[in-house]
């Protein structure tokens, strides 16, 4: 397998995060949060709502979020199209497609050769309708989520739905495969792999076609939802640092695995305050590295930029987090 851009560059360091604030606390568990070419931006909660919030041009205003649909699940990735809908990956009711406008929702796609969907993540959608998802895991749901991580069961996979057609499987065997994001000229698709601390690329044009190869390789934490900017800059959520006992507990045996998710089930581990977030290019070398240790907010799963903001998102937090950044160097898309 080509291993493409390698480890991810990290020069200088991660700096320090700008001043974030809270937002919408109404909004509970907003998992993933995007922005249309509109500046609208879109979140699901946990009871289900979709939201469309509207930020204040100077950031210091009051931020207003409006219900615009109810999936009837619990949903996760988001994906504005063209058309001003969203495609939403649904942890219980699979691929959907919802319209803000009214609130229809409609089910793309809820099983795969006859079985039913679990653990859809997130989707991304190509200029011809073609979209890709991935399905985190075909073990776990979203409550059991970290036991597949503790488990290391490698039962992740990256989808494809072609216009009028079935779902059909273009990678298997992902460590928890999570966020989706396609190259601004839709020749590559990367899917992060939460699991093993990397950003997997799918070539699907051009002389690699078919070809997969690794777009960053060991991160610094794990992997989560994946944005794409108007420069074609990949926004990328880290949900937490990398734990040196989950490194060890991977190397165990299956059974010692499962054994240990068995033990902490019942105690659920807190996430640890730390948010970070990195921008990478197309070629997986690093713009900008922010991170931000004791922030009260925790477990960021989702980034992107709308503007000169940067919004973020969290499974388990209430509300979405918002702060100025002021742009980036000259070479910011190179």
């Amino acid at each position: 397998m080509n291993q493409g851009a390698g480890r991810v560059g990290r020069p200088g360091g991660p700096k320090r995060f700008p001043a974030p604030r809270v937002v919408a606390t109404e909004v509970r568990g907003p998992e993933d949060v995007v922005a249309d070419t509109e500046g609208r931006v879109f979140t699901g909660a946990a009871d289900g709502t979709i939201w469309q919030l509207t930020l204040s041009h100077s950031g210091v205003g009051r931020t207003v979020a409006v219900a615009v649909a109810h999936t009837g699940g619990r949903p996760l990735g988001l994906e504005p199209t063209t058309e001003g809908r969203l495609l939403v990956c649904d942890a219980q009711r699979g691929l959907l497609r919802v319209d803000p406008r009214d609130g229809a929702v409609c089910v793309l796609a809820d099983e795969l050769n006859g079985e039913p969907l679990r653990f859809c993540s997130n989707v991304a959608a190509a200029a011809d309708g073609t979209v890709y998802f991935s399905v985190s895991s075909s073990v776990y749901g979203l409550d059991d989520w970290m036991g597949d991580i503790l488990e290391h069961t490698g039962t992740g996979q990256l989808l494809r739905l072609r216009p009028g057609g079935t779902p059909e499987i273009l990678l298997d065997g992902l460590q928890f495969a999570n966020g989706v994001a396609l190259a601004a000229d839709e020749s590559f698709v990367v899917v992060a792999e939460s699991g093993a601390y990397r950003l997997r690329r799918l070539w699907l044009e051009g002389p690699q076609a078919g070809r997969c190869d690794h777009l960053v390789s060991d991160l610094p934490g794990f992997p989560d939802n994946i944005s794409r900017g108007p420069d074609g800059v990949f926004w990328l959520a880290l949900a937490g640092p990398r734990e040196p006992g989950i490194d060890l507990l991977h190397r165990t045996a299956p059974k010692v695995r499962k054994a240990v998710w068995h033990g902490v089930k019942p105690i659920r581990p807190r996430p640890r305050r730390t948010v970070r977030v990195m921008a990478l290019r197309p070629d997986g070398s690093t713009v900008c590295d922010l991170r931000r240790a004791r922030s009260p907010y925790r477990m960021v799963t989702s980034v992107c930029r709308s503007g000169t903001f940067l919004i973020m998102g969290s499974l388990v937090e209430n509300g979405l987090v918002v702060c100025e950044f002021d742009g980036a160097p000259p070479d910011f898309a190179r």
